[in-house]
């Protein structure tokens, strides 16, 4: 069975992560699996970098890790291939920490029979995501100012891989 659609985890609810009061060593959601985006790091950090560029997103939002890791994977292609391992530093700015459920649901014949529906429906850990509010930068490229083209299409790629609209801000820093 394949994921979910986005738009199934996409909206900021209230994070539903258990917290006993009477037991509080039971507090904790047991079974989160490890998020695919493990690095969030790449290129040159000790590099003097005259330009600074941004995906901020534009909505309230949760971002799950596979859709990060995606982005990832295409900003540090675009900008390794087009620009070299030295002349760029990139970062993704969230982390995935809010756990994902699933109630899975059987279907088929007789699937009633051994099925609780929506008694006990907390279920399982299937991912974890990242809560991003408005405003806030997804991910940030550094590099020349004369390379501003490259790390503006690096960002266009990155935003299609994740869900809702996102805005791309370019400013110069000052060394």
């Amino acid at each position: 069975m394949g994921i979910r659609p986005a738009k199934c985890y996409r909206d900021l609810k209230r994070p539903w992560t258990r917290q006993s009061r009477k037991k509080p060593r039971k507090g904790y959601v047991k079974g989160v699996p490890f998020p695919k985006i493990t690095k969030f790091q790449f290129g040159n950090p000790k590099g003097k970098f005259g330009l600074r560029a941004l995906i901020v997103a534009e909505h309230d939002i949760q971002i799950r890790h596979n859709s990060l890791e995606a982005a990832r994977v295409s900003i540090n292609k675009v900008l390794e291939k087009e620009l070299g391992i030295e002349n760029y530093f990139m970062k993704i700015r969230v982390f995935p920490h809010q756990v994902i459920r699933e109630n899975a649901m059987a279907t088929g014949a007789g699937a009633d029979r051994f099925q609780s529906g929506m008694r006990l429906s907390f279920g399982h850990p299937i991912g974890t995501a990242a809560r991003v509010h408005r405003g806030q930068p997804v991910a940030e490229i550094f590099v020349d100012p004369s390379n501003e083209s490259v790390a503006r299409k690096a960002l266009k790629v990155a935003k299609s891989k994740l869900p809702l609209t996102y805005a791309i801000e370019v400013e110069k820093m000052k060394n």
